[in-house]
């Protein structure tokens, strides 16, 4: 399978998705394409050799078709944390259910599909209520289908331990809504690393892979730890839960994507944690990085310089 389509290829997971299957090679003059509606922010994976950056609206019926025609597999990873009912139901229910009927089309069978620990139709949330949708939309198709469950992903690039970081660096206290919600936090670089290897192992085909570290962890703890890292520890409040909805409500009305919405509490009714009757990284002879190996150098440590590049090589090593 080496003519590949990455759609989402140009964000968090995207960026270390493309690397590794770049670095899979699989010769035969194979290539990867990865769409995108804005390409000039596609640079830093602009340079990968075998990798092809073409505008595209993911949307577009016709544009998908062309897009899918001729692929050995697709790998979606598109998704967001953040927007209305109807964001949602257009990105995680409307294209996967979209991508499906290009796919059976155009005879296209293998997918690989990202979606979230929890999602299920009857979830508290709009988030994981339109990702157990999505999952179904494509399991209905009849498709060659395996779907990635993460929880909580962190890694260099993320806006999840990163800004929590930036936030005790700013501020003297740090009030917290959802603060007891529990998280199985696992490195990008492993969720990457457990797509690329499904995509030549095909007994993961009609299998849902939960991808979580080796830890599970409240927000509160998160949150300390990232400050503990960056050297800005901080007093971290946990908030009642009606006036953190009250905090939420008052982040959503901020510019730019919100650091929590109302419905990110919804979705942490639900623990982001393996329940152990699904497949984890450990079938995929994956054994998960702590947050604590990856973050602390990357952060600083005791507020010394980040060494980002032992980190690399490790993942690469994986």
């Amino acid at each position: 399978m080496n003519n590949l389509l990455v759609l989402g290829g140009t964000g968090f997971v995207g960026r270390s998705v493309c690397e590794r299957l770049v670095e899979r090679g699989g010769g035969g003059g194979g290539r990867i394409t990865v769409p995108t509606r804005w390409p000039s922010r596609a640079g830093h994976i602009l340079m990968l050799p075998t990798l092809e950056v073409t505008p595209a609206d993911l949307h577009d019926d016709a544009q998908l078709a062309r897009l899918v025609a001729g692929r050995d597999a697709v790998i979606n990873l598109v998704g967001t944390l953040h927007g209305t009912a109807a964001e949602f139901q257009r990105v995680h229910v409307d294209l996967p259910a979209r991508l499906a009927r290009a796919c059976r089309a155009a005879a296209v069978r293998r997918i690989l599909h990202v979606s979230a620990i929890g999602a299920d139709a009857a979830a508290p949330s709009m988030y994981l209520r339109s990702k157990g949708a999505g999952e179904a939309a494509l399991r209905d198709a009849g498709l060659a289908l395996t779907v990635f469950r993460p929880s909580v992903m962190f890694g260099e690039h993320d806006r999840f331990i990163n800004l929590f970081a930036r936030l005790q660096a700013v501020f003297p206290v740090l009030p917290l809504a959802g603060a007891d919600a529990r998280f199985q936090p696992v490195w990008v670089e492993d969720v990457a690393a457990a797509i690329v290897r499904a995509l030549d192992t095909p007994a993961t085909i009609g299998q849902v892979i939960e991808c979580a570290g080796p830890a599970v962890c409240t927000l509160k703890e998160l949150v300390s730890q990232a400050g503990h890292w960056s050297g800005h520890a901080r007093a971290v409040v946990a908030l009642p839960a009606a006036l953190g909805r009250v905090q939420a409500m008052l982040l959503e009305w901020l510019p730019g994507p919100p650091l929590m919405s109302r419905d990110n509490l919804d979705s942490m009714r639900v623990a982001s944690v393996a329940g152990g009757k699904l497949p984890g990284l450990a079938s995929l002879r994956i054994t998960p990085s702590s947050i604590a190996s990856v973050m602390a150098p990357l952060l600083g440590g005791r507020g010394g310089p980040a060494r980002l590049e032992p980190w690399r090589a490790l993942a690469r090593r994986r």
